[in-house]
């Protein structure tokens, strides 16, 4: 069962073509962004609203 709420690490370097020790690190620094933001954070997973706002400039409109 897909998760729709996280994207992993892998599915990171999947989509953008990249190796999986680099998508951990944006991964990992993503979270460090949320966690600076007061958000509980999962090791090696991030939420996919932050990720695609971050990679793909999709921002909800207000």
């Amino acid at each position: 069962m897909k998760n729709d709420l996280f994207v992993t690490a892998r599915e990171v370097a999947q989509e953008l073509g990249i190796s999986k020790p680099f998508a951990y690190k944006l991964v990992r620094q993503m979270n460090e962004e949320l966690e600076a933001k007061g958000f509980i954070t999962i090791a090696g997973r991030v939420s996919r609203k932050y990720y695609e706002e971050k990679f793909y400039g999709m921002a909800q409109a207000n």
